[in-house]
């Protein structure tokens, strides 16, 4: 079975960091600290939330530099973006939300022109599809792939979730991570290798980790080997 560990519960944890203000989120790392990003308040996009994100950053953050970050259902692009503050190589922000995808641009502008941000106005299983027909445009880096769709998608549409999932992990260069969140209505057990991911709870979501290694070296994520903490 996976290995399962309860986070801190986020109702009675406060951050040490500054709250973002209303219609805002924060990015809580990285050489973007502190620096806020709209959010349109459409409940279509469910951002994570920000101590959500500073704790799945605190789990995964020492493994994000260098790496090319998919943020699947992008919402915001608040992942995308925090991995880019903590010096990924490129991130690819993925939304088919029109009107978020105006303010994923205006969010991504607002911290630098040239960022290697790739902005894509898709659906998610789609763009995925036409990404792993192209096999000489995959990044050659290790991947991180973030997964956070509406948590509805695990329930109506679980098998396309799997099969998207199980695909990408065919496809990731060794030593390529994976974050998948959902709320405690999955089944963690219907996750692609389910024994090999590591779960902690911040309810109501869960944060599920796998580290594709490969080879030789192939060995499931170990919360007893933690990433360092870039802050």
């Amino acid at each position: 079975m996976a290995k399962f560990s309860r986070g801190k519960n986020l109702k009675n944890w406060k951050s040490q960091k500054p709250s973002a203000r209303t219609g805002k989120l924060r990015i809580v790392g990285g050489r973007f600290r502190g620096r806020q990003i709209a959010y349109s308040g459409d409940p279509v996009t469910r951002p994570m939330k920000d101590d959500i994100r500073e704790a799945v950053f605190n789990l995964v953050g020492g493994w994000v530099p260098g790496r090319a970050i998919f943020d699947l259902f992008s919402g915001t692009g608040a992942i995308g973006l925090e991995a880019i503050s903590r010096n990924a190589s490129r991130a690819f922000l993925i939304e088919r939300h029109f009107p978020t995808i105006r303010i994923i641009r205006e969010n991504v502008q607002s911290l630098g022109e040239d960022l290697p941000v790739e902005i894509a106005a898709e659906d998610t299983f789609f763009w995925v599809r036409n990404f792993l027909k192209q096999p000489d445009n995959w990044p050659a880096e290790p991947w991180l792939v973030f997964c956070c769709p509406p948590y509805e998608l695990f329930l109506s549409d679980v098998d396309r979730l799997m099969e998207m999932l199980s695909a990408l992990f065919q496809a990731a260069p060794a030593d390529s991570l994976f974050v998948v969140e959902s709320d405690e209505r999955f089944d963690t057990q219907l996750l692609p290798e389910p024994d090999q991911w590591f779960t902690r709870q911040y309810s109501p979501a869960l944060i599920s980790i796998h580290r594709e290694l490969k080879g030789e070296n192939a060995y499931p994520f170990s919360p007893d080997l933690p990433p360092p903490v870039v802050s």
